[in-house]
């Protein structure tokens, strides 16, 4: 089923999300394969919980629709739960992003080059990660969603000023875009 996005403005976006029980969470299945559908139907690469109204620590990533540009990007799908960032190095990388919660702007990011995560995927597995470039970005990006944070936080403070007009917007619920989507 094809979620509605919750776009900038709405509370949960800014909410430090909540560990979940893997083993005992209801249709735990189902909400894995709405996140999926969802951010495929918004032609997007990631997706976290908070981004469809829940503040819960899972989100999904899937950067397969990117292998024609890059090969090794083929079978990235994953699902992370109860993540957690434990390193962040390398150099920092600029790059722009944009963000299903927030259409219509780009905006170029520094991050850490390399982090090593942990996470249990949807069978409860523990895995103790490694991933540059970027798979690594994707992943902070996400990661910063279940953390509360959205990308527009780090970006300058000139670019900010400078979207200012458009994120007020939409947090008063004027939004163009072209998925389901979830104002205030």
């Amino acid at each position: 089923m094809i979620l509605p996005i919750y776009i900038y403005g709405q509370p949960v976006l800014r909410e430090v999300a909540e560990e979940i029980d893997i083993e005992n969470y209801p249709n735990l299945d189902e909400l894995i394969e709405n996140m999926f559908e969802t951010m495929h139907a918004a032609s997007g690469i990631g997706l976290a919980a908070p981004q469809i109204g829940l503040a819960e620590r899972i989100f999904v990533v899937d950067l397969s629709p990117l292998e024609e540009d890059m090969p090794e990007l083929a079978d990235f799908k994953k699902v992370f739960i109860n993540a957690e960032i434990v390193e962040e190095d390398g150099d920092k990388v600029a790059m722009e992003e944009g963000c299903l919660s927030i259409p219509g702007i780009h905006e170029e990011v520094k991050r850490p080059s390399r982090i090593r995560i942990i996470y249990d995927d949807e069978q409860g597995v523990e895995h103790d990660e490694v991933y540059t470039d970027f798979q690594a970005r994707v992943i902070q990006h996400e990661y910063d969603h279940i953390e509360g944070i959205m990308f527009v936080d780090h970006i300058s403070p000139l670019r900010r000023r400078m979207n200012r007009t458009k994120l007020q917007n939409m947090q008063k619920g004027v939004v163009r875009c072209d998925y389901r989507f979830k104002t205030v």
